[in-house]
């Protein structure tokens, strides 16, 4: 693709400031969808830089870079722009919906705008699974699964290039996977350091018994993922499939249980104001066995950073809730409970503490996963409103405990 060749190379005008074309790549990058090398420059043949891309099906393609002096480089192009050389965006992205930061980026080309990557902002990058951008009224989703790899497969390239030279280049994703299959290998945890709980919830969506959660509530369980309703014996539970960048998992019941009684999802938006119904198994092991229902409205139709994917709600949450059913007050689903906003970081960033700020992931996203992964969900229209007490008794039937083993790491990374 001549696009991605040029937007390789062209990170070398940024990294010297000259509009010097860059030659390569030399060797190679291949992680994931990442593609790349070293390049050098074409006026003087010094090495430059190594880069690699990865193009989404937004119809950005995201470019990173490490240039010779160290300087990280992150770049957002599609053959849709038109910028002016020279002009400037800010461009703010926030990963995990978590962390979040401010680039300032430059068009050095008509079709990319390229911004410098302060080191902390390099370390979230590629600790993270999503980042969300925003630039304007502009909002876009990068799935950054194999972002943490890529960056150590590139600072790998700049050190390899720096010392045996351009001719040397090889492959240089195979020495920087070495710290990573040294991971995979503590994937089951040592005797020492048994795998710990984890809990989160789940609802069943059909009468063949598929159950939905989040992603993070079964991302590094070791071993078998076990649902529970209350009252009743463990089944194990399949994963059927996955969608880090949604945070949504789909798993499924045994062929042997089947279900009467399964959630239906509301065909109609909810509204900003509109009273909600959370449901879910909050600090399971510590407080009751039962699950908990909490109350609230919707406060805004959009995430942090304007993420349409998401609902912010007041209704209160709390880690076990992630993956739950969130109702309105006719008893149809209208998102899945994802997480709440970070109160220690909030605190730390800002001096005060945030209440009452919990997001939900919109039925939108939700029936897209389920229509990929086919499965034959029920829509409903909202109807008269009935009790709090009997949406929690209706919800009984299909709201699980989610449960499994995990290591550590896993656990801190949730």
């Amino acid at each position: 693709m001549r696009l991605k060749s040029l937007i390789v190379g062209s990170l070398l005008q940024v990294s010297v400031g000259s509009v010097a074309h860059a030659a390569g790549p030399f060797g190679s990058v291949n992680v994931g969808n990442w593609t790349g090398g070293a390049f050098s420059n074409d006026e003087t043949g010094a090495f430059s830089h190594c880069a690699a891309t990865a193009p989404y099906a937004n119809g950005v393609i995201l470019v990173v870079g490490q240039n010779a002096a160290g300087l990280w480089i992150l770049s957002f192009a599609s053959p849709s722009y038109r910028f002016k050389q020279g002009e400037n965006a800010a461009i703010d992205v926030i990963f995990d919906g978590q962390e979040q930061a401010r680039l300032f980026a430059t068009a050095n080309q008509p079709n990319m705008l390229t911004s410098v990557m302060p080191a902390n902002v390099v370390r979230t990058f590629q600790k993270a699974s999503l980042m969300v951008a925003t630039s304007g009224r502009t909002v876009l989703n990068f799935d950054l699964t194999s972002a943490g790899p890529v960056i150590a497969a590139l600072a790998n390239c700049v050190s390899k290039v720096k010392a045996d030279g351009l001719s040397k280049a090889g492959d240089f994703t195979k020495v920087a996977a070495k710290p990573q299959a040294a991971a995979d290998k503590q994937s089951s945890p040592p005797a020492s350091k048994p795998a710990r709980a984890k809990s989160g919830t789940g609802f069943v969506v059909s009468a063949s018994g598929h159950i939905i959660t989040n992603n993070h509530v079964i991302d590094g369980c070791v071993g078998d993922i076990k649902g529970n309703l209350t009252g009743e014996a463990a089944m194990v539970l399949r994963v059927v499939s996955s969608d880090a960048n949604n945070d949504l998992a789909l798993l499924q019941a045994p062929s042997t249980t089947t279900f009467k009684d399964f959630a239906r999802i509301r065909d109609r938006s909810i509204r900003s104001g509109d009273s909600i119904v959370a449901i879910g198994f909050p600090f399971h092991g510590l407080l009751t066995s039962d699950f908990t229902v909490t109350t609230g409205i919707v406060s805004s139709l959009s995430g942090i950073r304007n993420d349409s994917r998401f609902l912010q709600i007041s209704a209160p949450v709390q880690p076990g809730n992630s993956g739950g059913p969130l109702f309105d007050t006719t008893g149809q689903i209208v998102g899945v409970v994802t997480r709440k906003l970070d109160g220690i970081r909030m605190a730390a960033a800002t001096g005060n503490i945030p209440e009452n700020i919990n997001f939900a992931i919109k039925t939108g996203a939700l029936r897209d996963f389920l229509d990929n992964s086919v499965v034959a969900y029920q829509t409903a229209e909202p109807k008269g409103e009935i009790k709090t007490t009997d949406i929690a008794g209706n919800a009984r039937p299909y709201t699980m405990l989610i449960s499994c083993n995990a290591t550590e790491q896993a656990d801190a990374k949730r």
